[in-house]
This record gives C-alpha cells, structure tokens and sequence, in this order.
C-alpha cells in the first residue's frame, strides 16, 4: 500500500496528483526548486522538498528518501519517461508510479517502439533509422512528403516537415540541435507524413499481473506545430468496429511491451479507416481528463493502485458504450499574433469559471509570476456534456468567461478555432491548423456590446493584429492580452507598440540565444536565418525579411535577451 508520494513534478499535473493523493488519504510531498516554494502546489502538500532542478534524478532520489515516500509519481515532461530516474527509485526501495524501466527504455526510445508495434502485427508507417547518409538515401527512396523525429523524446519537439528534398539537411540538423537540447539525445529518424489523417490515442491500463484493457480512444487531431491543443473523446471519426480494432491494436502494443500502469499509444487514422502506429507515451497524458470524464474512471487513482501491486482496479468493459463527451483545449502563455511565441508576466486578474460539466486544471493563481523558464502550459479548460455539440458550446461559454490579465494567452484562438464550422463538425486533420487558419478579430465575452467597445478597442485603433507584441498597462476591471487575444471590455487602457527601430531584427520573446549565423558585413537574402532563440527548450530561428547587408550583430550565442531586445542590423537592398 502506498502510504507517502513525493511528485517530482510541478504546476498543473503537480496539483493533480496531491488531489488524487488526498482523495485517498495518501500524504503528499511536493518537490519543489527554491523560486517554486510557494506555489500552488508546494502550498497544498503535506509536505515540501526543496531540490534543484526538476531534472535532478538522483537529488529527487534523495529527497524522496529524506521525505520518508515511500513512492514517486513523476507526472509528465521532465524525467516523467526516463528509465534511469525509474530505475533510481527502485533500487532506493520506493515504488515507481509507472512502467517498468525496460518497458519506458523501449518505448522511449521511438524506432525500437516501431519495432515493437511491428512485432506485434499492428501496422507502422513507412520510415527509415540511421546516419544523416543513410537518411538521405532512404529519402531519396521514400520521397517528399516526410518527417524527421526524434528518437529519444516527444511532445512535438525535435519534428520537421520535409515537403522538399533539398530541405532534408537543414531539418536533420535543426531537428538534431532541437532534441539534444530537450532530451540530451540528438538521434532522429525518418516517417513518412500523410495528409488528411486523424491523430487519435488509446488509454490503456495494465497491471502487475499482465491484464491489459484499454478505455476507449482521444482525438487530438487540432495541433499546431505537432504540438496539441485540443482534445476529445470519443473521436469523431471512430465509431464502434473502429474503436474496437484500434482498441485491440494499442492492448497488443502494450502487453508486447510488458508494460504496466497508465499509458498510451498513438495512430494515425487515415480517410479509408486504416491506421498506423505512431508511438506509445510511457506516462500520464495531459489530455487523460478527457477520459475519465467519458469512463468515469480516475486514472491518478489507477495508477496509485497499480503501483502499490494491486489488480487492475477497473471492472469497465472495454466495449461498452462512452458516456457522453469531453473536450479540453490547453491555455498557454503564447502570443497568436506574433508567432505563438511562449510569454510571460504577472498574472494580474484571473477569472476561471466553476460550472457542473466544466472542470479546470491548473496551478495558476492571480499575482502569479510567469517566466520561460517552464512549458508554457497555464491551464486546462474541460467541458462536457450528453453529446459532442452541447459540449462544445458549454466549452465556448466557458472560455468566454475565461480571463488572464497581464500575460499574453491563446484564449481567443482558442474561441476563434471553436467556432470554425470544420471544427464544429469535427472534420479536421492534423495540418488543420496551419492550413487553415490565419488570423481574425479578437472575439468579445458575452454579454460585451461590441459597438460600445469600438472606440477604446486596440484592435480598432491599430489595424490587423501587429507583428510585434503589443505591451499594455492594465487599469482595474480590464482583461487584455498583449498581442492577439480575448478580454473583456472596459474604458481605461493605455497601449504601447513596440517597433523596431529601421531594418533591425529582434527578439519575439524572452529567450536565450543559441546560435548566431552572420557576421557584420555578410550578405543576407530573404528568408535567411540570422539568429537562433530557444526558451521553454523550443527554437525558434529568427530570419531576415528582405535582402540586403548584415551592418551590425547585437548579441552573442549564450546572451539572454528580453523581448523586443535588437539582435541583427540589416541595410536592405534599396533602401
């Protein structure tokens, strides 16, 4: 039985796990850094473990020990799939709230999940592993379009498009940079990309005995740069003898893999019906609340009891019916208008709403400070309702009555999206986003009398929303992002533009810089990379807009730079 857990986690899913802790009448021990000893979820523990990083496996080790836990439950992220900190607690005497290390070393490892799905009899997608020669001549073979992946991680990070050959080295060596960055592992692979699939995962539930079920699948087809943003189940494109295949296809993954625990495994689900392995998350999904609201199952709960050596405590059928529908859309701290480039600040005003079928998952509170130096995930908004149109309209009103003040949010993308007639008729793909939306107007909170708002509105002032962010001091009663967003309505703003100065770049966000590829004097053509920013462990190359000449280079590669700060001079051509 497990008595005490340290979460060796943070934010969100840190506050989940001590819920489901207390649920159960489990202590909880919040491992927390020295800036985070107050935070939502330091403050709600039991107890508080102050350690380094949320990357030090063998300091968490150790605190969890100290704490007297006699279990780690690692959330997701961090070291939440590496088989080495599981492996740490284990030999520590403590109980391990996931898979077995051999089961997360194979499945993380994304070519020798391949494999294993192969071995199984479930079909993968066309790819190819190796040397950066060996990938080119696989290219060669495979033809556009394609997609480079990190072998030793996930979560959208060390992916890129192909959609010509000749861009093959420049993905391989961004895509390499991007996950030895994330995941201290620079290996990629090559897949092929299909157009017009669905995203869709099962969960799976496996015991210490073998006994493997699954509880129905997730559609996460909206993504926006392989990164997800909004979730559902069931899917819209899965209906009965479907969900049953696929069903069976992700159990025969997991018991091929000897897995135990909470996981999920991840297909492409193309027009025809067919389906292919993508891969299996060896953790805690941050879409699972999707699912317990549709099996009435509490997957925290689950994976408690199976690690402290219990059955399997579900008696769900796996072909019975789902119950009703779940949508969750994820609020980042991101600015649509400027590239959805993550952001930060001080969380002035914070409005959530607490509605029957709604349900909030965050660790936010008002006064919070923001900074890069986390995922920018900020908060889960959860509806449901007896069938999938009812639900998405409580989640509409729910994220109309959303507000963040002081911190750039998604939230009006996220209403913007919702009400585009292919979503609400669940007739998108995983290229959606990119294909098809390109911006509009902000939209107002019920209840706002647009008209009346007109004349103190931004956006009526400067036009369509501005490349650069837009900074804003907020006078009480206001609900306004910078750059692109919802807010509420009010008759007191002040708002400031920040323009670069003539033909210098600068930096879209807070951020780090990792490579500069010019030097005074270089020729530049348009489009060319100069300068290359990562916060939040994403890159982001920052490129000239025009031709012209490098006059002067402003940072160097290990500067940290605030947003808007120049980083490269042009004199363009002609000007």
């Amino acid at each position: 039985m497990v008595r005490r857990v340290l979460i060796a986690n943070r934010g969100e899913i840190g506050v989940r796990v001590i819920q489901a802790c207390r649920e159960l009448g489990i202590e909880s021990v919040a491992a927390c850094t020295a800036g985070e000893i107050g935070s939502t979820a330091g403050e709600l523990a039991d107890d508080v473990a102050v350690v380094p990083s949320y990357l030090d496996a063998e300091a968490l080790t150790a605190a969890a020990v100290a704490a007297g836990a006699d279990a780690v439950h690692p959330g997701y992220g961090f070291l939440s799939e590496d088989a080495r900190f599981a492996e740490a607690v284990v030999a520590a005497g403590l109980a391990w709230v996931g898979p077995p290390p051999d089961a997360m070393r194979a499945l993380g490892d994304k070519e020798r999940a391949r494999e294993i799905a192969e071995h199984a009899g479930v079909p993968i997608l066309p790819g190819a592993t190796g040397s950066d020669d060996a990938l080119r001549r696989a290219a060669d073979r495979l033809g556009p379009p394609l997609l480079v992946k990190a072998s030793g991680g996930g979560g959208g990070r060390g992916m890129r498009s192909v959609d010509d050959l000749a861009e093959l080295d420049a993905a391989l060596t961004s895509a390499r940079e991007e996950a030895r960055a994330a995941f201290g592992d620079d290996r990629v692979f090559l897949e092929r990309r299909l157009s017009g699939g669905r995203h869709v995962e099962v969960q799976i539930l496996a015991d210490a005995d073998g006994r493997v079920i699954h509880l129905g699948e997730r559609d996460c087809s909206l993504q926006r740069r392989h990164q997800k943003v909004l979730e559902e189940a069931p899917s819209p494109g899965v209906g009965g003898e479907l969900r049953r295949r696929i069903g069976a296809a992700a159990v025969a993954v997991a018991s091929a893999a000897r897995y135990r625990g909470a996981g999920t495994v991840e297909f492409l689900l193309l027009p025809d019906g067919s389906f292919a392995f993508l891969e299996m998350n060896a953790r805690l999904q941050v879409e699972h609340p999707v699912t317990e609201a549709v099996t009435g199952v509490d997957l925290v709960h689950a994976q408690l009891a199976i690690a402290a050596g219990s059955p399997l405590p579900v008696a769900r059928d796996e072909n019975a019916p789902l119950n009703g529908h779940a949508i969750e859309v994820r609020v980042y701290a991101e600015d649509p208008a400027n590239g959805f480039v993550p952001t930060g600040g001080r969380v002035r005003r914070l409005v959530l709403p607490r509605w029957p079928g709604v349900r909030i998952d965050t660790a936010l509170r008002e006064g919070d400070d923001l900074t890069l130096d986390f995922d920018p995930l900020v908060a889960k908004v959860i509806a449901w309702a007896d069938d999938r149109a009812a639900c998405l309209r409580k989640l509409r009103a729910a994220l109309a009555s959303t507000a963040i003040v002081g911190v750039p949010t998604n939230l009006g993308f996220l209403l913007d999206i919702l009400q585009h007639p292919d979503v609400v008729d669940g007739r998108v793909d995983t290229d959606w986003i990119e294909r098809t939306w390109r911006g509009s107007a902000p939209a107002l909170p019920a209840g706002v009398d647009g008209s009346a708002a007109d004349a103190r509105d931004p956006w009526r002032r400067f036009g369509e929303p501005p490349s650069q962010t837009e900074g804003v001091v907020v006078a009480d009663g206001w609900a306004q992002y910078e750059g692109w967003a919802y807010r509420l309505a009010g008759d007191d703003l002040e708002s400031v533009t920040l323009t670069p100065p003539g033909g210098s770049l600068t930096a879209p966000m807070p951020a780090a810089v990792r490579h500069v590829h010019v030097s005074e004097g270089d020729r530049v053509r348009e489009g060319d990379a100069m300068v290359v920013l990562e916060a939040m462990k994403m890159q982001l190359a920052v490129t000239t807009p025009a031709s012209g000449t490098v006059s002067a280079v402003r940072v160097r590669e290990g500067d940290v730079v605030a947003a808007g700060a120049v980083l490269v001079e042009i004199e363009e051509d002609g000007a």
